[in-house]
């Protein structure tokens, strides 16, 4: 679905196509190279701040641009210091933004490692039965824009925590994942370009070797994201090892069944010569048994792929449920006695809802309760 803005994100121009718009009214195109500098290096939230800038290029500037086309609505913390941002677009769309750290011993929460987990779509077409995403169906895809912006709304909040990063206009984490809400693939395009602004050296400079894009399972993209040069990493979102149980729990299967989509993902990983890596939530009574793990690990190893098994987070209206410590351990141990890498992520965000989408939902059903009834 699309929306038009009032007016377009500052965040989704390039060099080259800000200084066509300034050659357009007349400002030099070297002004391009500066204001992108403030809006990525600086995080600017308004041209006001722009100094090196004559007034009546400021003024254009903000006529022309959106400077804030997300904001950030509310913050939630974790016992374990993951933290989840609601930010909120023009349209009134909610959409989250997770950022996950990773203590390192010895040092201070400003030399952890963070992981930042973006957003690609309001809600999901997708319909995974475990997930919150798509509870409420599919809204509209993000923007290059309102992608972009995300990340420099978790640079402001965290530059707090880096101002050594800050001072030299360094992104304030050290990896993203696509992996919030919404289906990556079925916003390529937007996706992509926004990507590309995130590595660029007039950009957040960030290297494409630490942005991993996780998929369902969309084959034609997968086998796309594997002739793109930016080079960047690949997760699928497997959750299932058999067509039986993907079918019962992930609707996009009976369209790209195994038998397509693990094809589409050695292609990706022999091009790339990168490991994969394969995400399994951990369903108590659906994924979890002995016969998932056999058959997992052989397709881990017939693809020399990493392993994420993420014991599920409860999402409230869903019945589904994480298996007991025990299973968990039981489960990946088949894994490991087979040499498959693999990582038993334990609870990260689980006492403030931080599966995707929960957060979001929560906040929408009660702004509809809050709001005057329909005259």
């Amino acid at each position: 679905m699309a929306w038009t803005p009032e007016k377009p994100p500052i965040h989704g121009e390039t060099p080259d196509t800000l200084a066509a718009r300034l050659a357009e009214v007349g400002h030099p195109r070297y002004r391009a190279g500066q204001i992108l500098d403030w809006v990525f290096k600086r995080r600017a939230e308004s041209p006001a701040v722009m100094t090196n800038l004559p007034a009546a290029l400021r003024d254009w500037l903000a006529a022309t641009f959106d400077f804030e086309p997300t904001t950030v609505l509310g913050k939630r913390v974790a016992t374990d210091v993951t933290q989840k941002l609601l930010q909120r677009l023009r349209d009134g769309s909610l959409i989250e933004t997770v950022i996950i750290r990773a203590p390192m011993e010895g040092v201070g929460q400003d030399k952890s490692r963070r992981t930042i987990c973006i957003s690609t779509q309001v809600g999901c077409a997708f319909g995974c039965r475990f997930c919150a995403s798509g509870l409420e169906g599919f809204k509209r895809n993000l923007s290059v824009g309102e992608i972009v912006c995300q990340l420099i709304q978790v640079c402001r909040v965290e530059d707090a925590v880096s101002p050594d990063r800050a001072a030299q206009g360094l992104a304030s984490f050290d990896n993203i994942v696509v992996m919030g809400m919404g289906e990556p693939m079925a916003n390529y395009d937007n996706l992509l370009a926004a990507l590309r602004a995130v590595n660029a050296p007039w950009g957040l400079g960030f290297g494409a070797r630490r942005i991993t894009v996780s998929t369902s399972g969309v084959v034609p993209k997968i086998l796309q994201l594997a002739d793109e040069p930016l080079g960047l990493r690949l997760a699928i979102s497997l959750h299932g090892a058999t067509d039986e149980v993907r079918e019962r729990i992930m609707p996009v299967n009976r369209k790209w069944p195994l038998a397509e989509l693990l094809p589409a993902c050695k292609a990706f990983a022999r091009k790339h010569g990168r490991m994969l890596t394969l995400e399994y939530i951990l369903i108590e009574e659906v994924n979890d048994g002995l016969d998932q793990a056999e058959r997992l690990r052989e397709i881990a190893r017939d693809l020399h792929a990493h392993v994420n098994l993420i014991p599920y987070n409860t999402v409230e209206g869903l019945p589904w449920r994480r298996p007991s410590l025990t299973r968990q351990n039981r489960f990946a141990d088949i894994l490991r006695d087979a040499g498959v890498s693999v990582t038993l992520r334990r609870e990260k965000g689980h006492d403030i809802e931080a599966a995707c989408g929960q957060l979001r939902l929560q906040t929408e059903k009660a702004l509809r309760l809050d709001a005057p009834p329909a005259a």
